[in-house]
């Protein structure tokens, strides 16, 4: 799975350079890299014995972010319905940087035609809204989300002051922490020196994978991947030192698996954005 991620960011990156790209052999290229994962979703097993086949297309642009809806299709050969046979599907966001200066550059626009893609065109711009409005009121929290923070750490605070008295069934979050170090080669790096964003979510799974495995005792099934933000472009560093920590209550299928408890605001500030991403899964 981790080798399919790095994949399918690589064929984001082939369909955003062409997107960009013009017949001026005169104009610089612009610097187009990773800048988030909206969702990847497993919608079936996916057998190793079966070829798979990854398709993908633009399906929305702003002045310098363009997002990429990608399908990985593994079809048996008696199942003629392409539709059913999509295993998994992705949606990847990138931006687009002049190479000289690094600052925004503008990307050429996109036109929808058909139904079908002026419905995916507004479903990726209510995305892209509900992103920034996020980013906007990432620190704000409303009354509810308040309580539900200092009941958070109240618990929390229990297991650093009073361990005696602490509930057998939770463990700190800092507790479940798992952290790995590599060296990157210059096979894992762009053109522009940047290190591709498919190398680290590669690596970054491997990590969750090996996590969820320690935390459960029992051999993990990957669903889904709720986001991925990139931050910051990671450019000529070779030294890299990755932490995931299990923040999302696990579902309970016979078998026991401790709750997770924070010991600080930030940390149950996590617990909580992973609460309200769940919140319209489980409404549906």
């Amino acid at each position: 799975m981790g080798m399919l991620l790095e994949d399918l960011d690589a064929l984001a990156g082939t369909i955003s350079v062409k997107h960009c790209s013009d017949d001026d052999s005169t104009t610089r290229p612009l610097l187009l890299v990773t800048a988030a994962v909206d969702k990847i979703v497993l919608k079936k097993p996916i057998s190793v014995d079966i070829d798979l086949k990854m398709v993908g297309s633009v399906i929305w642009v702003g002045r310098s972010s363009i997002e990429i809806q990608l399908d990985v299709i593994q079809s048996p050969k008696e199942e003629s319905d392409v539709s059913h046979s999509v295993a998994l599907a992705a949606n990847f966001i990138f931006v687009a940087r002049d190479s000289k200066t690094g600052k925004a550059a503008a990307v050429n626009r996109l036109s929808p035609e058909t139904e079908r893609e002026k419905f995916l065109f507004e479903e990726a711009e209510a995305r892209s809204k509900l992103r920034k409005k996020k980013r906007v009121d990432r620190r704000k929290l409303e009354n509810g989300e308040v309580n539900q923070l200092e009941a958070l750490l109240a618990e929390g605070r229990i297991f650093c002051d009073m361990p005696a008295l602490a509930d057998r069934d939770s463990i700190l979050l800092r507790d479940t922490r798992l952290e790995n170090a590599l060296i990157c080669q210059p096979q894992q790096r762009n053109i522009h020196g940047r290190i591709f964003g498919g190398f680290l979510m590669h690596r970054a799974f491997e990590l969750a994978f090996s996590t969820a495995y320690v935390f459960a005792g029992l051999v993990p099934c990957f669903l889904e991947v709720d986001q991925v933000d990139f931050l910051r472009p990671v450019s000529n560093t070779f030294y890299f030192t990755f932490s995931v920590r299990p923040e999302a209550k696990a579902t309970k299928n016979g078998f026991k698996i401790r709750n997770v408890v924070p010991a600080t605001e930030e940390e149950a500030r996590r617990i909580l954005e992973r609460m309200d991403a769940e919140m319209p899964q489980q409404n549906q």
